[in-house]
């Protein structure tokens, strides 16, 4: 006859608790081989080696159902294996994702930009959300500020494709910017703000106007002007003349017309249009996000200009 084990000496040769062996016993993970005349459970070697398996499997964080599954053949160790991996990468992200949060939440731990509860609750609801889930709130926000209307179709496109790409393991800055770009899109003020510089860009289409995303044209100009602010040139200057001179023909050149009085008063228009710190703060939170180069702002080109073309 073979040998044969009692639950006992399973826990000698497996170091595993007797209650858990029983445990393992009684749910059908492992069956006893057969009975001895007292009516105990005893094991044979095959029954040892199946009881390493589970206790290797659940060391490993597999749960029973799925190790039930493969003592049932209904799924190979492999197999098991692979969809416990995946799960586990989702729980590191999280756990991750949580560090984070919490670094952020230290990080305001003095007064006054200690989070109180809502803003903890927020804070931690808003970071979970998946990448999906993150980029349906950006595109949502583009539908609602350009939807329905005919404008600037480059620059449309260019903010569908720049989406945030919080990494797995976000630093606190990139959390607290996710968290504050969530709170922007979300703001009516702030979509009603795009909203009319969209309905600028269709009215100036509508007049024949030529849109594009003019990357070089705004480079141009943001040295230039950056330049005259350095030097100290006031808007309302002589020495202002010139300069604005070059960039308004910069302008004009670029969208098809001449630099006249009505033309001015154009593009003082536009830029006023324009001129919200939000946008510019908007980009900006995807960059912190996404790990882009910063690039220099452009809120004080548009403010310089402005005085400079309408000096008041």
């Amino acid at each position: 006859m073979r040998e044969r084990y009692s639950i006992g000496d399973l826990a000698r040769r497996t170091g595993l608790p007797v209650r858990t062996i029983r445990f393992y016993s009684d749910s059908g993970l492992l069956p006893p081989t057969d009975r001895s005349p007292a009516n105990h459970r005893r094991y044979d070697l095959a029954a040892v080696a199946r009881l390493d398996l589970v206790r290797t499997l659940r060391e490993l964080g597999l749960d029973l159902a799925t190790i039930r599954r493969v003592l049932a053949d209904e799924l190979t160790v492999a197999q098991a294996a692979a969809r416990h991996a995946d799960a586990l990468d989702v729980q590191i992200r999280v756990l991750r994702t949580r560090a984070a949060v919490l670094r952020a939440i230290a990080s305001r731990a003095e007064p006054p930009n200690e989070p109180n509860p809502e803003e903890l609750t927020l804070m931690h609801r808003v970071v979970r959300l998946s990448e999906d889930e993150r980029h349906r709130l950006i595109t949502d926000f583009v539908d609602r500020a350009f939807g329905g209307l005919d404008v600037n179709e480059d620059f449309v496109a260019w903010l569908r494709s720049a989406l945030p790409y919080l990494p797995d393991e976000p630093t606190t800055a990139q959390v607290d910017a996710w968290i504050e770009l969530s709170e922007l899109v979300r703001d009516e003020d702030f979509v009603a703000s795009v909203r009319r510089m969209a309905e600028h860009q269709a009215a100036e289409i509508a007049e024949g106007g030529r849109m594009g995303l003019h990357h070089e044209l705004t480079i141009k100009v943001r040295d230039r002007v950056t330049a005259a602010i350095d030097a100290g040139v006031e808007p309302d200057s002589p020495a202002a003349a010139e300069i604005l001179s070059d960039v308004v023909a910069r302008y004009a050149e670029t969208f098809g017309t001449e630099d006249t009085p009505a033309y001015r008063a154009k593009l003082v228009t536009r830029l006023r249009t324009a001129d919200d710190p939000r946008v510019e703060r908007y980009v900006r939170l995807i960059g912190i996000i996404n790990d882009w180069p910063e690039t220099p702002p452009l809120g004080p080109v548009f403010g310089w200009l402005i005085a400079a073309l309408d000096p008041k």
